[in-house]
């Protein structure tokens, strides 16, 4: 059942919300308090390294307040777009459409409505970290079984771009499969004079609406609360096993998901290794307090700079060995620390490392600290444009399991053909494989499927491609096109979202959903649009060297940088990538 508010705004409602200063740091920057804004994300670089600009920003403190921001931008007919307070999404999601827009942060919507024991239930505001969320969950006896595996993002954006971690048991590894209920903002007109009216809808689990608006890239409003089911406390066992041989790789992502609640899968192609993570409940009585700070913990500023610097001084020697040399070091490293795990909050001992549900399931403490609010060193996040740290390439694909043996087994024979060429690969963590459950949400996968993320270097030169990009490239076209992958909708480059529409059985009832919550396509944009197939658009940006940068698959050699050419695949031949000429064979005349 829906329970529906209908508020009539006056302009000056607005300008109390839009006079709130933001808080410190996030991707949202103004020129004068509020005004001539620009929106980035995170890593301070969308896909086409452009910086969105909107005319105002507004960081309602209520529901009443956000409320009137949503009226206020749909009356004057300005695009809007929901802002967390730390995007990370490397398409557009954020940008409102052309530059007189309104951006709409849920930065100090971040608290807790309430938790109902009973019921098992926690019921929080959109802009609430992950982070506070299991925190405060399990301050009442209670656990969100499934999230990423980074918890320095809000509740409103990881669902808006179907966020998750990897299970296929239960309900899954998809925290939008957790939301039993939404309160969302939405334009609306009413009225016989044409009024623009600010709704407030309230979805419950038994409607069918919910599962448009449980992943629906922001565009149908923004969402005010969000109320997810919860499980009893529990706590996890993880070991990591590390296989020195990668030949039955296929055949153990085919089946390690039906046997490990949590469990995923690293693959190192260029080292031809596999790390199994062996992750399953354990009675709550069971003795450890492990917590996982992951990679992304506290680094000097200075130790994340110099690894950066090294990594652009491999790609610029492009020495395949000198490149390997160093992943397998790092990758070494990373084993000897338990793959960030710690059996006592400090140090890793040994496996299996047992712990509560809230401090095993997410990690990354360099979101926060002394860099939001003095300059200290300590507690920067890698990827902080404000230093000279990592800047990668972050694609994510998910093949339906049905054809994940099939596809696996292709890129390892393209792996085959020279294994050096994946080593850049290796810096970053490798592939990871992750399992996602099938979904009832519209935008969700239609079949339990195999997420495959991996980074690779990414120069902060436009143009400049990384080593051996083209044979990324064709990993990731074989999955798109021979497999019918689908792109994650906040990781992946713009010309994977190519067509994305044929892949989504229920993208009629989505967008019928959105036509009736924003009839007006206030919370649209070119972007939006292109992806989601309206009006015939494609997310292809042609150019030169726009294949170089993920902006479209290349026609023609200018596509590509210079004394680049544009190549047919060497296993899969429909591929098209940018390629260094190879010498062609001389035949010896008699």
């Amino acid at each position: 059942m829906r329970a529906m508010l209908l508020l009539l705004l006056l302009p000056c409602v607005l300008a109390t919300s839009g006079s709130i200063l933001p808080p410190p740091g996030g991707p949202v920057h103004c020129s004068l308090a509020t005004f001539d804004c620009t929106v980035t994300n995170a890593c301070g670089s969308f896909n086409d390294r452009e910086t969105c600009h909107a005319s105002q920003a507004v960081y309602p403190r209520t529901e009443a307040e956000l409320v009137a921001a949503v009226a206020s931008a749909a009356r004057e007919k300005r695009k809007a777009k929901a802002v967390a307070k730390y995007s990370h999404s490397f398409p557009k999601l954020v940008c409102p459409g052309g530059s007189d827009g309104v951006i709409i942060s849920t930065a100090l919507l971040s608290r807790v409505v309430g938790v109902d024991v009973e019921k098992k239930q926690i019921t929080v505001q959109s802009g609430m970290l992950l982070r506070d969320l299991v925190a405060e969950a399990a301050m009442a006896g209670l656990s969100l079984p499934a999230s990423p595996y980074f918890y320095g993002v809000t509740i409103g954006g990881l669902l808006a771009t179907g966020a998750h971690g990897s299970s296929l048991m239960g309900r899954g590894g998809a925290v939008h499969e957790y939301v039993v209920g939404m309160r969302i903002v939405t334009p609306s007109m009413a009225g016989e004079s044409g009024e623009v009216l600010a709704v407030v809808l309230e979805l419950s689990a038994d409607d069918p609406d919910l599962d448009a608006a449980k992943v629906s890239l922001g565009v149908l409003g923004v969402i005010s609360q969000v109320t997810l089911q919860l499980e009893p406390l529990f706590k996890r066992a993880v070991t990591f096993l590390t296989n020195g041989s990668d030949a039955d790789l296929a055949e153990m992502v085919d089946v390690w998901g039906l046997h490990h609640e949590f469990g995923d899968i690293m693959w190192l192609p260029g080292q031809g290794k596999v790390v199994l993570r062996k992750d399953d409940r354990v009675d709550i009585s069971t003795p450890g307090d492990g917590l996982n700070l992951g990679m992304f913990r506290d680094r000097p500023t200075s130790d994340i700079a110099r690894s950066r610097l090294e990594e652009e001084q491999l790609q610029e020697k492009g020495s395949d060995a000198a490149l390997c040399s160093v992943s397998r070091n790092r990758s070494m490293v990373a084993e000897q620390l338990g793959f960030g795990l710690t059996n006592d909050g400090k140090s890793f001992t040994g496996y299996p490392v047992v712990g509560y549900q809230h401090h095993i399931q997410a990690y990354g403490s360099c979101q926060e600290g002394p860099d939001d609010n003095g300059h200290q060193e300590q507690q920067l996040c890698p990827w902080n444009p404000r230093i000279n740290g990592s800047f990668i390439y972050n694609p994510g694909l998910s093949v339906t399991r049905s054809k994940a043996k099939a596809f696996i087994k292709d890129v390892l024979t393209l792996r085959d053909l020279n294994p050096d060429a994946f080593c850049g690969l290796d810096m970053h963590s490798g592939i990871l494989f992750r399992y996602v459950k099938s979904s009832t949400a519209y935008l969700g996968k239609a079949e339990d499927s195999v997420e495959l993320d991996m980074a690779y270097y990414r120069s902060r030169v436009r143009g400049t491609p990384a080593m051996h990009a083209d044979v990324f490239d064709e990993l990731e076209q074989m999955a798109l096109y021979k497999y019918g992958a689908l792109p994650h909708w906040g990781k992946s480059r713009s010309y994977a979202f190519n067509e994305t529409w044929g892949k989504y059985p229920k993208l009629g009832e989505f967008l019928d959903v959105k036509a009736r919550f924003d009839p007006d396509g206030v919370f649209s944009s070119e972007w939006s649009d292109q992806v989601l197939g309206i009006n015939g658009r494609s997310p292809m940006i042609p150019g030169p060297g726009c294949a170089v940068e993920g902006l479209c698959t290349c026609i023609q050699d200018s596509d590509c940088a210079s004394g680049y050419v544009c190549s047919p695949g060497m296993l899969y031949p429909d591929a098209r990538v940018c390629s260094i000429p190879r010498p062609q064979s001389t035949i010896a005349q008699c």
